[in-house]
């Protein structure tokens, strides 16, 4: 290291490139004066993902959970906050470029995410949006709540039902969060506001390949919490593949019988793919990608030949665990962007440091009000004690304190009221549907188990 006029060995350079909860846990972990943290993201706030649903479905503003970074960084004086995106790396000058500007970096962090991934269909898109942006829970909002509007004026009664019926794919915590606030809204809170229609006769289908929703949980579990969903008045099809989504139809598989649905929403929750720069380093420096394109690290979050350079969050595939990945959520990129940032650290201080070992404390899902599953491992609990556990981890978790006090406030009104106060119709402007032809009426008529 080459040191300055002084004679002083200048800080370690250490660029992060995403501001999500790997990357933004690392640069605080990083708040110290050998070190000159950059984050870059591409938006300028940090957004707590688990309550995206909550955003999606009108309980919450896009703002009760969101960060300014600038805001939650500005007492780590040794760190900057760039507003851009990456669109190239250069391992061998050690840079990254950012639109036309070149960012020199001692040690780089990666830590972009993930998007969802539609397994090669991606024209279903257009009509099935993931839900994994502010704007992704805005357009959805958008779809739930103007799909009632649109059934209020629909004198058809065909055209009415396909407008009252809400398909989810994907019965991860995802699917299950959105399925039971679909059925809370339709079924409670909006069930005295309209006129023309009644709400309770609304369809929600959550919709799952494998033989039970929550397929990570433990058996019990993902059960309760199928027994809690169809408590709620959501149809669960397991073992169901979607085989198209087209013309405000979906087309179902269960074994060798096809069905066709009728719907004006359809909600997506099945798949993720990681960020593009999995595939831009695995042609800049032949980085081994998975077929999600997260890219396989070593045992301390390095890619294999660059020690410098590190992956952590939902970009990386780390299977020295369990020879499995570890899941893409939360509490893995918290801990991947400490682990990294004390392993910087000790590498300034020629220090020897361990491999990454990712302590599971738990996994959870909400199904409703006062429903939820909660797995700690040593306990697995249900109903209204795991969901108080779910309030509270969430609220601990989020990033500044008036995000926690606006929620605590927010979620403490609703409960009493049984309201969700942020129903707004956002984003494109209301235009009248126009009908496909042969739409309402589809060729294969519903499996017998449906």
């Amino acid at each position: 290291m080459h040191k300055d006029s002084a004679g002083n060995n200048p800080p370690h350079k250490v660029v992060i490139v995403g501001g999500g909860f790997g990357g933004l846990y690392a640069a605080k972990a990083l708040s110290q004066p050998n070190v000159d943290v950059t984050l870059i993201d591409k938006r300028n706030f940090h957004l707590f993902q688990p309550l995206l649903y909550q955003v999606a479905t009108g309980t919450l503003s896009p703002a009760d959970i969101s960060s300014p970074l600038r805001a939650v960084l500005s007492k780590s004086k040794n760190t900057k906050v760039l507003l851009g995106e990456v669109n190239d790396i250069n391992p061998k000058l050690q840079q990254v470029m950012v639109g036309g500007e070149e960012i020199s970096y001692d040690t780089l962090i990666l830590a972009t995410g993930a998007k969802h991934s539609y397994f090669g269909k991606d024209d279903w898109e257009t009509f099935a949006p993931g839900l994994k942006t502010v704007e992704d829970a805005i357009e959805m909002r958008r779809r739930i709540f103007m799909a009632f509007e649109a059934a209020e004026k629909e004198t058809d009664p065909e055209k009415r039902r396909a407008w009252l019926t809400f398909v989810i794919v994907g019965g991860g915590p995802t699917g299950v969060e959105l399925a039971g606030a679909i059925a809370e809204i339709a079924y409670q809170t909006v069930k005295e506001d309209f006129r023309n229609i009644n709400t309770s006769e609304a369809r929600i289908l959550l919709l799952e390949g494998m033989d039970r929703v929550l397929p990570p949980f433990a058996q019990e579990l993902s059960q309760e919490a199928e027994a809690s969903l169809q408590r709620l008045g959501v149809i669960v099809r397991t073992k169901t593949l979607v085989t198209n989504i087209a013309n405000d139809i979906v087309t179902l598989k269960v074994g060798d019988e096809v069905e066709e649905i009728a719907t004006k929403t359809v909600l997506w929750g099945a798949g993720v793919q990681a960020s593009p720069l999995g595939k831009l380093l695995s042609e800049k420096i032949d980085a081994q990608c998975d077929r999600a394109g997260r890219v396989i690290v070593e045992e301390d979050l390095s890619i294999k030949g660059h020690s410098n350079i590190f992956i952590i969050g939902d970009l990386a595939h780390y299977a020295h665990q369990t020879g499995k990945p570890l899941p893409g959520v939360a509490p893995v990129a918290m801990q991947q962007g400490q682990y990294v940032a004390k392993l910087i650290q000790a590498k300034l201080a020629n220090k020897p440091s361990p491999k990454f070992n990712y302590i599971d404390k738990g996994s959870l899902a909400v199904i409703g009000r006062n429903s939820a599953v909660v797995d700690l491992g040593f306990i697995k609990l249900t109903g209204f004690l795991a969901w108080l556990i779910w309030l509270f981890i969430h609220i601990y978790f989020l990033i500044e304190f008036d995000n926690k006090l606006v929620v605590m406030i927010q979620w403490g009104w609703n409960y009493i009221t049984r309201n969700r106060g942020a129903r707004l119709i956002t984003g494109r402007e209301i235009q009248e549907v126009k009908d496909t032809d042969g739409y309402y009426t589809p060729t294969i008529k519903p499996v017998a188990n449906s």
